[in-house]
């Protein structure tokens, strides 16, 4: 069965995190319009920085190196995002179960971080991971839709 990967992280500073920057930031898209290039063994990688203005870039990676635990078992897909790296903030001591997706369907599940540097000489920095995956044979606009199941995991980052 295909299983099509979207993954979006965005990237800021304290800069973005009031006014005008930060509407921007808010008003980034949370799926995109799959590349026509087959993504059944990729990923669609898109990134988006404040220092761009939060424009997206897009590439393909391959599947592996997105942190998403896939799985098919009995017909169904088993979704579960990594919290990487361990150190960043908020601490997750409790995270919402796999999700197990049937032919058809797809999941948007949204993680954020915040992060210092190792001798706090810099200001905090933060990204959102926004992880679009779909089961099964789907339109290039599938992710412009409204998910089958929406997972928010973003915790408080002050």
């Amino acid at each position: 069965m295909e299983i099509t990967v979207q993954w979006i992280r965005t990237y800021w500073t304290k800069e973005s995190r009031g006014g005008e920057a930060a509407a921007r930031r808010n008003a980034a898209p949370t799926g995109f319009v799959l590349p026509p290039t087959g993504t059944t063994t990729s990923a669609h990688v898109i990134r988006m920085n404040e220092r761009d203005g939060f424009r997206p870039f897009d590439t393909q990676e391959p599947r592996k190196r997105v942190d998403v635990q896939l799985r098919e078992t009995d017909g169904r897909l088993r979704v579960f995002p990594r919290v990487q790296p361990l150190y960043a903030l908020p601490p997750r001591p409790r995270r919402p179960p796999a999700v197990r997706l049937a032919p058809g369907q797809w999941v948007r599940w949204q993680l954020n971080y915040r992060f210092s540097s190792g001798a706090g000489a810099r200001d905090w920095s933060y990204w959102l991971d926004t992880f679009n995956i779909a089961y099964g044979p789907v339109d290039a606009d599938v992710f412009l839709s409204t998910p089958t199941v929406f997972i928010d995991e973003q915790g408080p980052v002050r």
